[in-house]
């Protein structure tokens, strides 16, 4: 037996059931289920990017039932339903690709001319420009509407900065934008000789915002990027770890040059390179 979308959302009833619910379940809002919303969203992106494709099913899964769950605790207060969810997106992808649906029709014969990925891309900023004009006063509009505040603050800073571009408020390429890296970092050095706690916490943020902008013109995403820069620091640190392990030794009694040098071990080791030792 193969469960169906319609079971699960059945489970997710009966886990709400003001008598014979789950008590856990039955505490729970919308706000309380955020945190675990965004830990699934992270564990999806994980799998796929340690390849682990066996468990990709599974952590979809969880995904999936933040979405029904939300649907539900909205059913209970007759705000929608989660067919109302599956409809409005639906509508909206329709909405957005006028080059495979220009009809408006989900099921219109699949006849029309191929675009290009730039025409594409330039018609969806277009929809999605429509679309923010629809939800806000015209005194009131932004390009920057619709950027949510929630979202990690590196993945934010690329989606500002590609915002502002899209009507040439932008470097013209890489090169000038190291530059302002530079600058910025030259100015969190004077901060530092300073001693002025708080113009260094906004001097660091304009240097993390400016390699940011580095990143989205070198065509990284610097979310990914420093993910995989915190791999490269566990897997190496653990390098360390399991050296001083092997030799029976504390790594709270090594000397910070012995660190280093067991850092130096593991990136040798990485890179195929032969022992200085």
């Amino acid at each position: 037996m193969t469960y169906t979308l319609e079971d699960l959302l059945h489970l997710m009833a009966r886990l709400r059931d003001p008598q014979y619910g789950c008590p856990w379940d039955l505490k729970q809002d919308y706000a309380s289920i955020v945190p675990h919303t965004i830990e699934e969203a992270y564990e999806v992106a994980d799998t796929i990017e340690r390849g682990d494709f066996e468990h990709l099913q599974g952590e979809l899964g969880d995904l999936l039932f933040q979405v029904v769950y939300y649907s539900q605790l909205a059913r209970e207060e007759g705000r929608f339903e989660f067919d109302g969810v599956v409809d409005s997106i639906t509508r909206k992808l329709i909405r957005r690709h006028p080059h495979v649906f220009p009809t408006g029709e989900l099921y219109a014969p699949l006849d029309t001319p191929a675009l290009s990925e730039a025409q594409v891309k330039s018609r969806w900023e277009e929809i999605k420009a429509e679309e923010r004009a629809e939800k806000s006063e015209p005194e009131q509009l932004s390009l920057l509407d619709d950027v949510p505040a929630a979202l990690p603050a590196l993945s934010r800073a690329a989606k500002l900065q590609k915002r502002a571009a899209t009507v040439g408020f932008d470097w013209p390429e890489a090169l000038p934008v190291l530059d302002k890296v530079r600058e910025e970092l030259d100015e969190v050095l004077q901060a530092m000789a300073d001693g002025d706690s708080d113009a260094l916490e906004d001097e660091l943020g304009d240097l993390l915002f400016a390699t940011v902008n580095l990143a989205r013109h070198l065509k990284h995403d610097p979310e990914n990027a420093l993910r995989r820069a915190n791999r490269k620091f566990e897997r190496r640190f653990r390098f360390i770890e399991q050296a001083l392990r092997e030799q029976g030794l504390n790594i709270q009694d090594r000397t910070l040059d012995e660190l280093d040098a067991l850092w130096g071990e593991a990136k040798r080791q990485e890179k195929n390179l032969p022992s200085c030792g």
